[in-house]
């Protein structure tokens, strides 16, 4: 078996068709999860990025996005770490249930939009990649990326809604992935939020690395938080159960911690302000792009569906600001440049905007605890 990309087949995909059809996975999903992708073969980044951009040819170019320099003087002369936060979009979803209905469902072709995709993580080389609605882990991300040298975690939820489309490619969830050249793991935690003391459908990781350059610690958790309006109440009591179990693993915020995640929420909610106020000393990195340093942005994600044009801030990368400094943000895309019929698009693989950030350490942590 071949794996075809668009109207090539990829040199990259091929070697790992054997293993790795899109129809072996929800058949197969025991066998990939203990497939060693270690032992195949390194990828060149510049490969892959050529591999994506043969299929992409007859899409339009990808979008131009700025770095925007916050840093402040810290002193350190250390790389910075970069993170990435995304809601990609399940394939499932944007395909079977979300009903774009300004999107053409050619736009939405799973063997084009992957490489949409992974044309943007290459293209801001994150350390640390945090994403959301994943269907297509382990035939797609998880052995692609662990090629390109970083280490892998996955957390379904328990029941996907993407299990209830025809033809789905499994249950989607939150994936963590880091360059193991940057970072060893320390400890490791899969988390399903609870509500009211109940379990929910919703799902968390959170990882414990030590940075090889500092000799640092610090966490980075991804999750994603119950959608819809009316879910308020819940998404709050999911917030907490977070920050509960993040007060732990962070010794009560000894720890350095950077919380990746679509929270399904505005400002003006409560797990906002939870996540604001914590003891844990959080920051949106985000708000820092704002002339006065405290307003989010005035979208991340930007849709139309049969009820009307939806367009929200409801994604975040908070981080201890005790600790850590944010040295640059990536701009979002303008409305010019998401056009008339918004997201998802030829142009843009998903309804969410990715979120990229450098972080430093702070050289005095303890000054402000």
């Amino acid at each position: 078996a071949v794996c075809s990309m668009g109207n090539s087949t990829s040199r990259l995909y091929s070697v790992l068709a054997k293993t790795l059809s899109s129809g072996a996975v929800s058949q197969h999903q025991d066998c990939l999860e203990q497939l060693d992708s270690a032992q195949l073969d390194p990828i060149d980044p510049k490969d892959l990025l050529e591999e994506c951009q043969i299929v992409l040819q007859k899409r339009p170019p990808r979008f131009q996005r700025n770095f925007v320099n916050l840093k402040k003087n810290t002193g350190s002369n250390h790389r910075p770490i970069r993170v990435m936060q995304w809601n990609i979009l399940a394939q499932a979803l944007g395909e079977g249930k979300d009903n774009f209905v300004q999107c053409p469902m050619e736009a939405l072709k799973w063997e084009e939009r992957k490489c949409l995709i992974l044309e943007e993580i290459l293209a801001y080389k994150p350390d640390i990649l945090c994403l959301q609605e994943v269907d297509h882990y382990f035939d797609t991300f998880e052995p692609l990326l662990s090629r390109l040298g970083y280490q892998c975690t996955f957390f379904p939820k328990p029941w996907s809604p993407c299990l209830d489309v025809e033809h789905n490619n499994g249950p989607d969830g939150c994936a963590m992935f880091f360059l193991k050249e940057r970072f060893e793991l320390v400890s490791s935690a899969n988390i399903r939020l609870t509500a009211m003391k109940l379990k929910t459908n919703q799902v968390a990781i959170a990882q414990t690395l030590k940075c090889h350059e500092t000799g640092r610690l610090f966490c980075i958790a991804v999750t994603h938080l119950k959608a819809r309006t009316g879910w308020e109440r819940f998404r709050s009591a999911q917030g907490c159960d977070l920050l509960q179990n993040l007060k732990s693993i962070t010794q009560g915020a000894k720890i350095p911690l950077i919380v990746c995640g679509d929270f399904n929420a505005e400002p003006t909610e409560e797990v906002y302000r939870e996540f604001s106020n914590s003891s844990l000393n959080l920051n949106s990195a985000y708000k820092l792009l704002s002339p006065d340093g405290q307003t989010e942005p005035p979208y991340t994600t930007w849709k139309i569906r049969p009820s009307g044009e939806c367009r929200h801030t409801l994604d975040y990368i908070w981080y201890s600001q005790h600790a850590l400094n944010v040295n640059s943000a990536l701009g979002l895309l303008t409305e010019e440049q998401i056009g008339p019929n918004r997201l998802p698009s030829f142009n843009y693989p998903s309804d969410h905007l990715s979120l990229v950030c450098d972080f430093s350490f702070n050289q005095d942590p303890d000054r402000l605890l």
